[in-house]
């Protein structure tokens, strides 16, 4: 049995035990966008490092035929160790899911040191996610890599799945966030995925209160399909960021761009945490613990939310470093 989660201290409440909000959080940089290439196309594999997402994705599930799994594993292998080791993107994994009977295989196949995780699709219990920890300690184990040293990411996409995300969340497994997979559910529910398609709406909004509840990180949100409407992908991913996700996963080049800015704090939201604090810090100093600016009440959840607007502008400003 994999041993019990500790959440990280980045999504720990500020309330302390008198009920003041306490400053507690430390910024990380966040992973905004995630961009897929397919693992059996090999220039793709190697161009996808250059198109500024926080992480990529290489394919080994939907977008690789059942006859070229076996060697677009070694491909994906040779391709990691081929990249940079000076590189401003983390590198994943899909793998294939569980019921499939390929998940171990692939990941004896691709893990390496260059690998910074897995990404399992279709998790619909917590028992198999657990069992994907278990497949990746294995492995990490045979080739002598630090224990808990993978990430995974599971990706919630069927009805089960969602109806069990609770239990999924608060596994005790290395998992530290979830992601949401539309293609997969809408196709379950055999309705057709488009555009703020109702049928997504519940997930989309209940699994960022269940990645909180479980002391988890803002999930990530599904691809957006056309890859031409970059407007529409900016209204849905705002949206994202509104319902609590921390990032998007991409399968366009062109859609990084839309995905980091939207993620990103904007000078307007900087310029007003800005506001906040010094506003707050003042009303502090006459020993009051709200004030207003520009006609809002601000109290300490507010100026706590403004402080960490900082952080993370300050996090994304500085240099990306290396994996």
């Amino acid at each position: 049995m994999p041993a019990p989660h500790k959440p990280d201290t980045a999504v720990q409440p500020g309330k302390g035990a008198t009920g003041y909000w306490q400053s507690t959080y430390h910024a990380t940089r966040p992973q905004r966008s995630f961009l897929f290439a397919p693992g059996n196309r090999p220039r793709m594999v190697q161009k996808v490092i250059t198109f500024g997402a926080d992480a990529i994705i290489l394919d080994l599930e939907d977008a690789v035929p059942i006859a070229e799994k076996a060697a677009t594993r070694s491909a994906i292998h040779a391709a990691l160790l081929s990249y940079p080791q000076e590189r401003s993107c983390k590198t994943y994994v899909r793998v294939n899911s569980l019921e499939t009977g390929l998940t171990a295989d692939d990941v004896r196949g691709i893990v390496c040191p260059a690998l910074d995780g897995i990404i399992l699709p279709k998790v619909e219990a917590a028992d198999e996610l657990c069992e994907g920890d278990t497949i990746v300690g294995q492995v990490e184990k045979a080739l002598g890599l630090a224990q808990g040293r993978l990430d995974l990411i599971p990706i919630i996409e069927t009805a089960k799945g969602f109806l069990n995300a609770q239990a999924i969340a608060a596994a005790g497994t290395r998992a530290r966030r979830l992601a949401f997979g539309a293609g997969d559910f809408t196709f379950d529910l055999g309705v057709n995925w488009f555009g703020d398609c109702p049928a997504i709406m519940l997930p989309r909004m209940l699994l960022p209160i269940i990645s909180r509840a479980a002391g988890l990180e803002p999930p990530f949100d599904t691809v957006y399909q056309d890859i031409h409407d970059l407007e529409g992908l900016r209204q849905e991913t705002a949206t994202a960021k509104a319902l609590g996700f921390q990032g998007k996963m991409c399968i366009y080049p062109a859609q990084v761009a839309v995905v980091n800015d939207v993620f990103s704090p904007t000078e307007a939201e900087i310029a007003y945490a800005r506001k906040v604090i010094e506003a707050f810090q003042a009303a502090e100093a006459q020993g009051h613990a709200s004030c207003t600016v520009d006609g809002k009440m601000i109290d300490y959840p507010l100026a706590e939310r403004a402080r960490r607007v900082l952080a993370v502008a300050e996090v994304l400003a500085r240099p990306t470093p290396s994996p």
